[in-house]
């Protein structure tokens, strides 16, 4: 909701969507590394062989520990702020459907429908252009909406939310 106008926001569209998506996918990749780096460490300290493939079950701990690391990342951004870095470059905000800033479970719903949304092929992302409130398929479930926030007006001393 604007405070200014007490109006409801725009929901943010796809592009928006996905544009900040891709910002985020950038720190996702330093996400990685250092989570590689950590997982590598702990080999070398447990005295695996880090030039053979860990067993089955080690590669499942790794890759939900790397999904942990990217959903940890989301949910503390969205209850911090509303915002990942992507979102706040293009003007778009995670909110609850009932207040500004999304509760913890609502993020972590969300953390962990948004990429089977993506999974998909894409669908519940798709289905934004199809909902009458412009919803993705993980913002109904998880009870959020993602808007536009608006620009910011220039006054003469400075900018003025």
């Amino acid at each position: 909701m604007n405070i200014e106008t007490a109006q409801p926001l725009p929901p943010a569209n796809l592009i928006r969507r996905l544009m900040a998506m891709i910002y985020d996918a950038f720190l996702l990749m330093g996400i990685s590394f250092a989570y590689g780096v950590i997982v590598l460490l702990l080999r070398l300290l447990f005295g695996d062989d880090t030039m053979k493939a860990p067993h089955n079950l080690v590669q499942l701990i790794i890759v939900i520990g790397l999904w942990f690391c990217y959903a940890l990342f989301y949910v503390w951004c969205w209850r911090r702020t509303g915002q990942t870095l992507g979102m706040k470059s293009w003007r778009i905000q995670l909110q609850g459907c009932n207040q500004p800033i999304p509760s913890w479970q609502e993020c972590w719903l969300r953390a962990l429908l948004a990429p089977l949304s993506l999974i998909i092929l894409g669908i519940g992302y798709l289905w934004c252009l199809i909902d009458k409130d412009g919803q993705c398929l993980h913002d109904k479930f998880s009870n959020t909406q993602v808007v536009l926030l608006p620009k910011k007006v220039r006054t003469e001393k400075g900018v003025k939310n």
